[in-house]
């Protein structure tokens, strides 16, 4: 047994740092959880929800749980944070407003509208935050879209991998649960404004790997060394007399033959595919979407 845990020693202190690491980063989250609080100055917000679930794919209790945490993460964020739910077509709504928007862009202007209209922003009437509209209607392309959309601050700080990143989170869990999703979208946003990306990283997928990368480098650490063998067989050990005999042997140039053909050759023709980028209201707002 102690021979088994000196070969495996560093396995146990790598993975003991790891967890020590892990367990100061979430002492100083929480610490600056508890001191950070924003004073809200926005007076003119046309309601206090925040949590809008016209498409009922919530329970009320799920409801209630999602405000009171969005509640907590606005006041240390210093950002609005709000939810949607649909589950209708927004093809009519959006062309009223831009007849020629793709079908991806529907659900950015649903977005962009309701935050306007009603008056959300922490600090002014469409000033500083954020709102997700998940719309569950499957569109005329066969598409559902779901937009984040940021103000403010939210624009300002929030990056284009932070939008990525949240709603490749959202969407891993959305169509299984979607508490969890929405619960992960607000808590997302919570750790990236306050700059602990670290904290939520999501290591489940890369354990097993980093595992086994550990487990491999404590093993060559161990044995590298011990139980080496000896050279037992050299370049002569099967050689009559163990001497080698070098047989020596040459090419020569005779002649060359060159043989020459022509190919006919016909021009063809390619494609190339092209991108996609939104803008807001004026551009007082940023974000991106998702479609599953």
């Amino acid at each position: 047994m102690g021979e088994y845990f000196r070969c495996f020693k560093w396995l146990y202190i790598i993975l003991a740092a790891v967890l020590l690491l892990f367990g100061f980063l979430s002492a100083g989250h929480m610490l600056i959880a508890s001191l950070s609080h924003h004073e809200r100055t926005n007076t003119e917000c046309v309601t206090a929800e925040r949590v809008f679930d016209y498409g009922d794919v919530l329970t009320d209790r799920e409801e209630r749980k999602l405000r009171r945490l969005i509640a907590r993460r606005e006041k240390q964020t210093g950002c609005d944070i709000v939810l949607v739910t649909l589950q209708e077509s927004l093809k009519d709504y959006a062309r009223g407003i831009d007849p020629y928007v793709d079908y991806d862009e529907f659900v950015r202007i649903y977005a962009e509208q309701f935050y306007e209209t009603n008056g959300f922003g922490y600090d002014k009437p469409n000033g500083d935050g954020v709102i997700l509209v998940d719309n569950w209607y499957r569109e005329d392309d066969g598409r559902i879209y779901t937009w984040l959309c940021t103000t403010g601050r939210a624009k300002t700080e929030y990056s284009d991998a932070d939008v990525d990143h949240l709603l490749d989170n959202v969407y891993r869990y959305v169509e299984r649960n979607p508490y969890r999703a929405y619960k992960t979208y607000v808590n997302d946003f919570y750790h990236d404004m306050m700059g602990l990306h670290i904290i939520r990283l999501n290591i489940s997928g890369l354990l097993p790997w980093i595992a086994g990368a550990v487990a491999a480098a404590a093993f060559v650490l161990c044995n590298w060394r011990s139980k080496r063998g000896g050279s037992t067989v050299t370049a002569v050990t099967y050689v009559e007399g163990r001497k080698p005999e070098f047989r020596v042997r040459e090419d020569r140039f005779l002649r060359k033959s060159v043989m020459r053909h022509k190919i006919q050759t016909s021009s063809g023709s390619g494609g190339s595919g092209g991108g996609h980028s939104g803008g807001g209201g004026g551009g007082s707002h940023g974000g991106g979407g998702h479609s599953r």
